[in-house]
Protein backbone atom coordinates (compact mmCIF):
# COMPACT_ATOMS: atom_id res chain seq x y z
CA UNK A 1 0.00 0.00 0.00
CA UNK A 2 1.73 3.38 -0.98
CA UNK A 3 2.33 5.52 1.83
CA UNK A 4 1.75 8.80 -0.59
CA UNK A 5 -1.39 10.98 0.08
CA UNK A 6 -2.69 11.92 -3.19
CA UNK A 7 -3.88 16.02 -2.90
CA UNK A 8 -7.69 16.82 -4.85
CA UNK A 9 -8.34 19.78 -3.09
CA UNK A 10 -6.68 22.92 -1.42
CA UNK A 11 -8.86 21.89 1.74
CA UNK A 12 -7.24 18.65 1.44
CA UNK A 13 -3.83 20.29 1.56
CA UNK A 14 -4.37 23.08 4.28
CA UNK A 15 -5.93 20.34 6.66
CA UNK A 16 -2.61 17.91 6.27
CA UNK A 17 -0.48 21.34 6.65
CA UNK A 18 -2.03 21.32 9.98
CA UNK A 19 -2.41 17.93 11.04
CA UNK A 20 0.75 16.72 10.21
CA UNK A 21 4.58 18.50 11.99
CA UNK A 22 6.11 18.11 8.68
CA UNK A 23 4.46 17.71 5.06
CA UNK A 24 7.00 16.80 1.86
CA UNK A 25 4.72 18.33 -1.51
CA UNK A 26 5.69 17.05 -4.78
CA UNK A 27 4.46 19.02 -7.53
CA UNK A 28 4.30 17.67 -10.68
CA UNK A 29 2.28 16.49 -13.95
CA UNK A 30 1.24 14.11 -15.79
CA UNK A 31 3.14 15.05 -18.97
CA UNK A 32 6.38 15.59 -17.20
CA UNK A 33 9.05 13.25 -18.16
CA UNK A 34 11.31 13.89 -15.22
CA UNK A 35 8.45 13.40 -12.88
CA UNK A 36 7.85 10.13 -14.01
CA UNK A 37 11.91 9.48 -13.92
CA UNK A 38 12.32 10.49 -9.91
CA UNK A 39 8.68 8.95 -9.15
CA UNK A 40 10.18 5.60 -7.71
CA UNK A 41 12.59 7.16 -5.48
CA UNK A 42 10.22 9.47 -3.74
CA UNK A 43 7.93 7.06 -3.15
CA UNK A 44 10.64 4.59 -1.77
CA UNK A 45 11.24 7.30 0.56
CA UNK A 46 8.10 8.00 1.51
CA UNK A 47 7.48 4.28 2.23
CA UNK A 48 10.81 4.69 4.42
CA UNK A 49 10.19 7.66 6.25
CA UNK A 50 6.45 8.68 6.39
CA UNK A 51 5.23 8.57 10.31
CA UNK A 52 1.57 9.43 10.92
CA UNK A 53 0.50 12.59 12.32
CA UNK A 54 4.44 13.37 11.98
CA UNK A 55 5.88 13.14 8.34
CA UNK A 56 3.73 13.08 5.32
CA UNK A 57 4.40 12.55 1.58
CA UNK A 58 2.20 14.42 -0.90
CA UNK A 59 1.97 14.25 -4.10
CA UNK A 60 0.28 17.45 -6.21
CA UNK A 61 -0.77 17.25 -9.97
CA UNK A 62 0.01 21.16 -11.00
CA UNK A 63 -2.67 20.82 -13.66
CA UNK A 64 -5.41 19.99 -11.46
CA UNK A 65 -4.81 22.02 -8.23
CA UNK A 66 -3.62 25.03 -10.06
CA UNK A 67 -4.75 27.33 -6.83
CA UNK A 68 -2.61 25.11 -4.74
CA UNK A 69 0.48 25.40 -7.25
CA UNK A 70 0.39 29.28 -7.48
CA UNK A 71 0.41 29.95 -3.75
CA UNK A 72 3.88 28.27 -3.47
CA UNK A 73 5.22 29.67 -6.93
CA UNK A 74 5.84 26.35 -8.63
CA UNK A 75 6.99 27.09 -12.21
CA UNK A 76 8.58 23.98 -13.39
CA UNK A 77 8.42 20.25 -12.33
CA UNK A 78 9.19 18.56 -10.56
CA UNK A 79 9.39 20.90 -7.49
CA UNK A 80 9.47 19.60 -4.01
CA UNK A 81 8.52 21.66 -0.99
CA UNK A 82 8.94 20.41 2.46
CA UNK A 83 6.62 22.23 5.25
CA UNK A 84 6.82 22.45 9.03
CA UNK A 85 3.77 22.77 10.93
CA UNK A 86 2.58 24.58 7.75
CA UNK A 87 5.74 26.29 6.65
CA UNK A 88 7.95 26.12 3.69
CA UNK A 89 11.65 25.63 5.12
CA UNK A 90 13.14 23.84 1.79
CA UNK A 91 12.48 23.40 -1.60
CA UNK A 92 14.34 20.95 -4.25
CA UNK A 93 13.63 21.59 -7.51
CA UNK A 94 14.22 19.23 -10.52
CA UNK A 95 14.81 15.55 -10.97
CA UNK A 96 17.74 15.49 -8.67
CA UNK A 97 17.29 11.97 -6.38
CA UNK A 98 20.40 12.87 -4.40
CA UNK A 99 19.03 16.25 -3.05
CA UNK A 100 15.83 14.87 -2.81
CA UNK A 101 17.29 12.00 -0.33
CA UNK A 102 19.42 14.35 1.36
CA UNK A 103 16.67 16.76 1.95
CA UNK A 104 14.02 14.45 3.32
CA UNK A 105 16.36 12.53 5.44
CA UNK A 106 17.73 15.79 6.95
CA UNK A 107 13.67 16.50 7.63
CA UNK A 108 13.65 12.81 9.38
CA UNK A 109 16.47 13.71 11.16
CA UNK A 110 15.02 16.75 12.90
CA UNK A 111 11.83 15.13 13.33
CA UNK A 112 13.18 12.90 15.64
CA UNK A 113 15.70 15.97 17.75
CA UNK A 114 12.69 17.75 17.67
CA UNK A 115 9.48 15.40 19.04
CA UNK A 116 7.67 17.04 21.49
CA UNK A 117 6.49 15.86 24.72
CA UNK A 118 2.68 16.11 25.51
CA UNK A 119 3.18 19.33 27.54
CA UNK A 120 5.11 20.75 25.35
CA UNK A 121 2.41 20.18 21.99
CA UNK A 122 0.22 21.62 24.27
CA UNK A 123 1.65 24.64 24.91
CA UNK A 124 2.83 25.44 21.66
CA UNK A 125 6.37 25.57 22.39
CA UNK A 126 8.01 25.02 19.34
CA UNK A 127 12.31 24.80 18.86
CA UNK A 128 13.66 23.77 15.90
CA UNK A 129 16.68 24.62 13.61
CA UNK A 130 13.98 25.79 11.14
CA UNK A 131 11.38 27.90 13.08
CA UNK A 132 9.73 28.68 16.63
CA UNK A 133 6.28 29.87 17.28
CA UNK A 134 5.15 30.12 20.79
CA UNK A 135 1.39 28.99 20.66
CA UNK A 136 -0.63 26.25 19.02
CA UNK A 137 -0.80 27.39 14.84
CA UNK A 138 -4.25 28.30 14.01
CA UNK A 139 -6.17 25.05 12.25
CA UNK A 140 -6.24 25.43 8.64
CA UNK A 141 -3.70 28.39 8.24
CA UNK A 142 0.00 28.48 8.17
CA UNK A 143 2.76 30.43 9.56
CA UNK A 144 3.51 33.12 6.47
CA UNK A 145 5.56 35.35 8.68
CA UNK A 146 8.39 34.56 6.31
CA UNK A 147 6.18 36.36 3.46
CA UNK A 148 7.11 40.06 4.22
CA UNK A 149 9.47 42.21 1.98
CA UNK A 150 12.54 42.67 3.83
CA UNK A 151 13.17 45.69 1.69
CA UNK A 152 10.30 47.92 2.99
CA UNK A 153 10.36 46.87 6.38
CA UNK A 154 10.41 49.86 9.16
CA UNK A 155 9.92 50.29 12.99
CA UNK A 156 9.69 53.46 14.25
CA UNK A 157 10.95 54.57 17.67
CA UNK A 158 13.28 51.54 18.62
CA UNK A 159 15.98 52.04 21.31
CA UNK A 160 18.99 51.11 18.82
CA UNK A 161 20.35 49.33 21.35
CA UNK A 162 18.67 46.53 20.67
CA UNK A 163 16.84 44.85 17.58
CA UNK A 164 15.54 45.90 14.44
CA UNK A 165 12.73 44.91 12.97
CA UNK A 166 13.62 41.72 11.15
CA UNK A 167 14.30 40.81 14.31
CA UNK A 168 10.66 40.40 15.09
CA UNK A 169 10.66 37.45 12.40
CA UNK A 170 14.01 35.53 13.57
CA UNK A 171 13.06 32.08 13.40
CA UNK A 172 14.98 31.18 16.19
CA UNK A 173 14.06 30.53 19.45
CA UNK A 174 14.21 33.66 21.78
CA UNK A 175 17.24 33.92 24.02
CA UNK A 176 15.31 34.74 26.97
CA UNK A 177 13.79 31.28 26.58
CA UNK A 178 16.54 29.16 24.99
CA UNK A 179 18.54 29.02 28.40
CA UNK A 180 21.85 31.30 27.25
CA UNK A 181 21.78 33.87 30.14
CA UNK A 182 21.48 37.44 29.30
CA UNK A 183 22.36 38.06 25.22
CA UNK A 184 25.34 39.41 24.29
CA UNK A 185 23.42 40.62 21.25
CA UNK A 186 19.60 41.55 22.40
CA UNK A 187 17.60 39.33 20.04
CA UNK A 188 14.45 41.74 21.19
CA UNK A 189 13.29 45.04 20.23
CA UNK A 190 12.21 47.93 23.00
CA UNK A 191 11.11 51.09 22.14
CA UNK A 192 12.88 54.29 22.95
CA UNK A 193 11.37 57.76 23.37
CA UNK A 194 8.35 56.52 25.24
CA UNK A 195 6.33 53.05 24.86
CA UNK A 196 5.43 53.23 21.54
CA UNK A 197 6.46 50.87 18.50
CA UNK A 198 5.63 51.49 15.04
CA UNK A 199 5.52 48.37 12.75
CA UNK A 200 5.31 48.20 8.71
CA UNK A 201 5.11 45.26 7.36
CA UNK A 202 4.98 44.74 3.39
CA UNK A 203 3.99 41.68 1.77
CA UNK A 204 5.89 40.39 -1.18
CA UNK A 205 2.11 39.03 -2.45
CA UNK A 206 -1.70 39.58 -1.56
CA UNK A 207 -2.33 37.56 1.57
CA UNK A 208 -5.04 36.30 3.91
CA UNK A 209 -4.30 36.93 7.24
CA UNK A 210 -5.60 35.21 10.41
CA UNK A 211 -4.40 35.66 13.18
CA UNK A 212 -1.09 37.22 15.07
CA UNK A 213 1.08 35.77 17.99
CA UNK A 214 2.82 38.46 20.08
CA UNK A 215 5.80 37.20 21.86
CA UNK A 216 7.33 39.78 24.76
CA UNK A 217 9.66 38.30 27.58
CA UNK A 218 10.29 41.72 29.84
CA UNK A 219 12.59 40.83 32.64
CA UNK A 220 10.91 39.27 35.65
CA UNK A 221 10.48 40.97 39.20
CA UNK A 222 13.89 41.91 40.47
CA UNK A 223 15.70 41.47 37.79
CA UNK A 224 17.60 43.53 36.13
CA UNK A 225 18.05 45.84 38.86
CA UNK A 226 20.18 48.24 37.19
CA UNK A 227 17.29 49.88 35.22
CA UNK A 228 15.50 52.38 37.00
CA UNK A 229 11.14 51.33 37.03
CA UNK A 230 10.53 53.33 34.54
CA UNK A 231 12.85 51.79 32.02
CA UNK A 232 12.22 48.65 32.91
CA UNK A 233 10.00 47.25 29.77
CA UNK A 234 6.42 46.23 29.66
CA UNK A 235 4.31 44.09 27.43
CA UNK A 236 2.13 45.26 24.50
CA UNK A 237 -1.15 45.85 25.64
CA UNK A 238 -3.15 47.65 22.96
CA UNK A 239 -2.55 47.18 19.51
CA UNK A 240 -4.22 48.95 16.53
CA UNK A 241 -4.01 47.29 12.82
CA UNK A 242 -4.12 48.74 10.11
CA UNK A 243 -4.47 47.43 6.11
CA UNK A 244 -2.76 47.73 2.66
CA UNK A 245 -0.55 51.13 3.44
CA UNK A 246 1.84 52.67 0.96
CA UNK A 247 4.10 53.09 3.71
CA UNK A 248 4.71 53.47 7.48
CA UNK A 249 2.13 55.44 9.24
CA UNK A 250 3.81 58.63 11.25
CA UNK A 251 2.47 58.67 15.41
CA UNK A 252 0.23 61.32 14.57
CA UNK A 253 -0.81 60.05 11.23
CA UNK A 254 -1.92 57.06 12.94
CA UNK A 255 -4.28 59.07 15.41
CA UNK A 256 -6.19 60.52 12.23
CA UNK A 257 -7.04 56.88 10.25
CA UNK A 258 -9.58 54.76 11.94
CA UNK A 259 -7.81 51.03 12.79
CA UNK A 260 -8.96 48.04 10.99
CA UNK A 261 -9.27 46.74 14.20
CA UNK A 262 -7.81 47.42 18.04
CA UNK A 263 -7.03 44.63 20.03
CA UNK A 264 -6.34 44.50 24.02
CA UNK A 265 -3.74 41.93 25.16
CA UNK A 266 -4.72 41.36 29.22
CA UNK A 267 -1.84 40.18 31.14
CA UNK A 268 -3.41 36.69 31.69
CA UNK A 269 -3.27 36.67 27.49
CA UNK A 270 0.31 35.59 27.49
CA UNK A 271 1.62 32.22 28.16
CA UNK A 272 3.02 31.77 31.29
CA UNK A 273 6.30 29.51 29.67
CA UNK A 274 6.68 31.35 26.02
CA UNK A 275 5.20 34.64 27.19
CA UNK A 276 3.50 35.24 23.88
CA UNK A 277 -0.14 36.09 23.48
CA UNK A 278 -2.46 34.71 20.08
CA UNK A 279 -4.33 37.57 18.89
CA UNK A 280 -7.27 36.83 16.95
CA UNK A 281 -8.64 39.23 13.67
CA UNK A 282 -11.54 39.85 12.26
CA UNK A 283 -10.61 37.85 8.77
CA UNK A 284 -13.21 38.82 6.70
CA UNK A 285 -11.32 42.28 7.27
CA UNK A 286 -7.66 40.91 6.17
CA UNK A 287 -8.46 38.87 3.44
CA UNK A 288 -6.62 41.01 0.78
CA UNK A 289 -3.88 41.86 2.30
CA UNK A 290 -0.61 43.72 0.63
CA UNK A 291 1.08 45.37 4.07
CA UNK A 292 0.49 45.62 7.40
CA UNK A 293 1.13 48.12 10.12
CA UNK A 294 1.06 47.19 13.65
CA UNK A 295 0.98 49.89 16.37
CA UNK A 296 1.75 49.36 19.66
CA UNK A 297 -0.25 52.04 21.45
CA UNK A 298 0.91 51.36 25.63
CA UNK A 299 1.88 48.70 27.82
CA UNK A 300 0.31 46.92 30.72
CA UNK A 301 2.31 49.14 33.09
CA UNK A 302 3.48 52.74 33.68
CA UNK A 303 7.28 52.35 32.40
CA UNK A 304 8.16 54.22 28.92
CA UNK A 305 9.96 50.97 28.15
CA UNK A 306 8.08 48.52 25.60
CA UNK A 307 9.29 44.81 24.92
CA UNK A 308 8.51 42.83 21.78
CA UNK A 309 10.71 40.02 21.17
CA UNK A 310 8.92 37.72 18.56
CA UNK A 311 5.79 38.99 16.11
CA UNK A 312 4.22 36.03 13.74
CA UNK A 313 1.62 36.16 11.19
CA UNK A 314 -0.35 33.13 10.61
CA UNK A 315 -2.96 32.81 7.66
CA UNK A 316 -2.99 32.28 3.55
CA UNK A 317 0.17 33.28 1.22
CA UNK A 318 -1.00 34.25 -1.94
CA UNK A 319 0.62 33.60 -5.48
CA UNK A 320 4.10 36.17 -5.73
CA UNK A 321 3.58 36.01 -9.64
CA UNK A 322 1.53 34.22 -12.00
CA UNK A 323 2.44 30.59 -13.14
CA UNK A 324 2.71 31.42 -16.79
CA UNK A 325 4.12 28.37 -19.24
CA UNK A 326 4.99 25.41 -16.62
CA UNK A 327 8.28 23.61 -18.13
CA UNK A 328 10.13 20.47 -16.57
CA UNK A 329 13.01 20.16 -15.70
CA UNK A 330 15.38 17.63 -16.53
CA UNK A 331 14.55 17.53 -19.99
CA UNK A 332 16.95 19.26 -22.00
CA UNK A 333 17.60 19.04 -26.24
CA UNK A 334 18.94 15.58 -26.98
CA UNK A 335 18.21 13.81 -23.89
Amino acid sequence: MSSLVHITSKEQFSSLLTSSVFVVADFYADWCGPCKAIAPAYEKLATQLSRPNRITFTKVNVDHQQDIAKAYGITAMPTFIVFQRGRPINTVRGADPQKLSEAVRKLASEATKSDETPAEASSGDTTSSVGWVGASVPKGYGDISDQYDPKGLELLNRDSEFGVARTLFDASKPSALAGKGKASTPDWVESDTDEQLMLYVPFQSTVKVHSLQITSLPPAEGEDEERDEDERPMRPKTLQLYTNRSHVLGFDEAEDIPAVQTVTIQPGDYDAQTGTAKVDLRFVKFQSVTSLVLFFVDGDGDSEKLRVDRVRIFGEAGEKREMGKLEKIGDEPGE
